[in-house]
């Protein structure tokens, strides 16, 4: 199944209408065909025909053709032109520069460009920190993509990606006030890469990496962090991993579980399988357990993945061997990060008492709430449309604000747990129960929390080069 089958399309259909047509024979045609009608717009009325929009909710591309089908079969109506609302809001691109100060004379002018602007120029080359205060720098990430691990679309190239790097350049604008600009590129080669970012670094206070295939991802974010004095992120990574130990210290405020002695299970040793192992060890857990398709990671083995080799050395040390089944036995937390159907009611059968469960493969979970939802305590998703979903961008805009803000170097280990229990915190004492364990993403009160902790965080650890904090 594709992603563009799991969501509803809002569609606006323009029809002819014949005078000797009636209307009911529009709202009867798309009512057979299953769509709902939201609104009714006139466009064009003659005394022989009249033009109308009409607004139409169906539940996937499927649906769209029945309903215009239906519409075709009808006497009298004439279907000029079918748009998808969602189409229509990406016509020129989603995101604009403007400046902040008009040119209204030739003294203003002067002033934001030659002549004046040479001082400005010379005190950036005598003093390079002074960019952070004279240019865009201090508050601008670049989001860089390649195009190989979209969504759920996977290697579709760094066109078809420009849309999702857009729409993350929103979000950072609107949770945040971080200016964002989508950077894809296109070329897979790591060297290359991480040339190019290192190139254009200059421009940039910050560098949020995104949608890059593993096991690449992991050689060029620890390349760029190397050899890079602003932060750089790659969100796949850490945003998921951050917010799933967010839900996770809730979930165990609830269960009265405790961190160092949770079992934890991880299926899907990519990107995001292996930073969800890294943050949770971090946060206290000793006990880790990752499967992926050729079954559970065992010490020991021999792994060609560089990946697979660090985590079979760092987890696992009950040296347990087989698949999913073997995995899970007496396991308190299953986190997935796979595909659809990999956990199934017989594996949370076998779990200790309390279950916890994310299921976080997109758009399909690793076993639907609603089939879990027997045998688990807390359940958690990466979907908008259940309790308890764990969205990166309860994370990413706060964690670059903060970031920013101070000036840091690197957004490291310690700033990433500070992210995580100020995501946590903001779920209070009296709200927490097991459908609410994350905080919405439109709480604004987390952008600001995380945003201080992360702040704090970079100035304990010494990779702050401003004191911020508050």
């Amino acid at each position: 199944m594709s992603m563009m089958q799991t969501t509803g399309l809002s569609l606006i259909i323009r029809l002819k209408i014949e005078s000797n047509a009636v209307f009911s024979h529009v709202t009867t045609a798309i009512g057979e065909a299953g769509g709902d009608i939201i609104a009714v717009d006139v466009i064009h009325v003659t005394k022989d025909y009249v033009i109308r929009d009409i607004t139409v909710n169906v539940h996937n591309e499927n649906h769209r053709e029945l309903v215009v089908e239906s519409l075709l079969k009808r006497t009298g109506i004439t279907v000029i032109n079918v748009s998808d609302r969602t189409f229509l809001l990406h016509i020129g691109g989603k995101i604009e520069i403007q400046s902040k100060i008009p040119v209204k004379n030739r003294d203003d002018l002067s002033r934001v460009y030659t002549p004046g602007v040479a001082r400005v120029c010379m005190a950036i080359h005598e003093d390079p920190s002074k960019a952070y205060q004279l240019t865009i720098k201090r508050n601008t990430v670049a989001v860089v993509t390649d195009g190989t691990a979209v969504l759920g679309l996977g290697d579709i190239g760094p066109e078809a990606a420009l849309p999702v790097m857009e729409g993350k350049a929103m979000l950072f604008k609107q949770f945040a006030d971080v200016d964002a600009f989508p950077i894809c590129l296109n070329t897979k080669d790591p060297d290359e890469i991480v040339n190019i970012v290192k190139s254009i670094a200059p421009s940039f206070g910050g560098i949020n990496l995104e949608d890059i295939s593993s096991p690449r991802c992991f050689e060029i974010e620890n390349r760029l962090r190397q050899e890079l004095d602003i932060p750089v992120f790659h969100d796949d990574q850490h945003g998921t991993a951050v917010v799933l130990l967010a839900g996770l210290i809730n979930a165990c405020k609830i269960t009265g579980k405790r961190m160092e002695n949770l079992r934890i299970v991880v299926v899907g040793i990519g990107a995001a399988g292996v930073a969800c192992t890294k943050m949770v060890q971090t946060a206290g857990v000793k006990n880790v357990i990752g499967v992926d398709r050729d079954g559970i990671i065992v010490p020991g083995q021999t792994y060609s993945n560089t990946v697979w080799k660090w985590y079979a050395e760092n987890t696992n040390p009950e040296h347990r061997q087989g698949d999913l089944n073997a995995a899970i036995e007496g396991a308190d937390v299953f986190i997935g990060v796979s595909g659809p159907g990999v956990l199934r009611i017989e594996h949370l059968k076998k779990m200790a008492k309390d279950p916890i469960v994310f299921a976080m493969a997109n758009p399909y979970p690793e076993i639907s709430p609603e089939e879990a939802e027997s045998y688990v305590r807390i359940m958690a998703t990466g979907r908008s449309d259940y309790p308890n979903q764990i969205n990166n961008v309860l994370c990413y805009p706060g964690i670059f604000r903060g970031a920013l803000d101070a000036r840091a170097s690197d957004i490291n280990e310690a700033m990433k747990l500070a992210a995580a229990h100020a995501i946590a915190n903001c779920v209070e004492e009296d709200q927490l129960n097991e459908q609410y364990i994350i905080p919405s993403v439109f709480n604004k009160e987390v952008i600001t929390e995380v945003s201080k902790a992360v702040a704090e965080a970079a100035y304990q650890t010494g990779v702050a080069r401003r004191d911020v904090r508050f």
